[in-house]
């Protein structure tokens, strides 16, 4: 094969979050912290990838409380990006700071290949959402502030900025999720993605009862996992992302592996249940590469 035909950055093929969502598809997301992860997304059959800033901090054993910088989530997300031919999403925290961190954030990202940011409206720091504690959010005007800013500095048409709200996290109930992804709508947000740590559906299913349509609507059910993405798209939902399922697969897996073959001294009896080194050779594109070698 011609070494230049040879295409080696299959990211540069992947459409746009707001291609997907346009084409009134339901989209599917799930989670990585990796080019090998975002990989496998896509191999298993979802539209999209979320680039999550809590598997990516878990990966340098550090908590999701805005410790890692703007470029450390970066570096990250564009090797995600390059590793396949869906849109990675990235879960980018506060914007990083205020608005001129956002500014900044949206034109690095767009740099390097993003085409999708989800930008929530807590209060720099933040503290993953999952964490009992207080939640404090910015004030509606100025989080709205923060989306004008990302949507004025953007380069491409396709860029496509999420805001997240935390209203129902902080427990501030569905009204003020509504009145606020109404304003971030009216700001220029592309779409609203509506974060619920309830054990159930229900909080959501008001929320998409009273919601226009102006934009699309987010969910991640991460404590409601019995609500089908089937169910869940004919309710209204447009894009449903299981934001953390392989980062704790990953951990038990890997964990009960390791100490079967610590406590018998052979791996034979988990041979047949890890990956042949085979596939491992695969998800690198081996051979493409030993193409443009020889």
């Amino acid at each position: 094969m011609d070494s230049g035909t040879l295409d080696l950055t299959p990211g540069n093929e992947a459409p746009s979050l707001r291609a997907l969502l346009e084409r009134r598809r339901f989209v599917r997301a799930a989670g990585a912290h990796s080019a090998l992860g975002a990989s496998l997304v896509e191999r298993a059959g979802f539209d999209a990838v979320w680039a999550s800033s809590f598997e990516i901090s878990a990966a340098r054993c550090l908590p999701d409380a805005s410790l890692l910088t703007m470029t450390d989530y970066l570096q990250v997300t564009a090797q995600m990006q390059e590793s396949c031919r869906i849109p990675v999403v990235a879960d980018v925290d506060t914007g990083f700071g205020g608005t001129m961190n956002v500014a900044h954030m949206v034109r690095e990202y767009e740099r390097a290949g993003i085409t999708a940011v989800c930008i929530e409206d807590k209060v720099f720091p933040k503290m993953n959402s999952f964490v009992p504690t207080s939640h404090t959010l910015l004030e509606t005007d100025e989080f709205c502030r923060k989306i004008e800013v990302a949507k004025g500095v953007q380069q491409t048409p396709e860029f496509h900025v999420m805001a997240r709200t935390e209203a129902l996290i902080d427990g501030l109930g569905v009204d003020e999720a509504l009145h606020r992804c109404v304003r971030y709508a009216d700001s220029g947000a592309d779409s609203v993605l509506v974060h619920s740590k309830a054990s159930s559906k229900d909080p959501i299913l008001e929320f998409l009862a009273a919601w226009d349509g102006r934009v699309p609507v987010v969910i991640v059910p991460t404590t409601y996992p019995d609500w089908g993405a089937e169910d869940a798209r004919r309710a209204g939902v447009s894009m449903i992302i299981y934001a953390n399922q392989s980062l704790r697969a990953t951990v038990r897996s890997v964990r009960e592996v390791l100490q079967t073959i610590c406590e018998e001294g052979t791996s034979v009896s988990v041979e047949d249940e890890i990956a042949p080194i085979a596939e491992i050779f695969e998800l690198q594109h081996l051979e493409e590469w030993r193409e443009v070698e020889t």
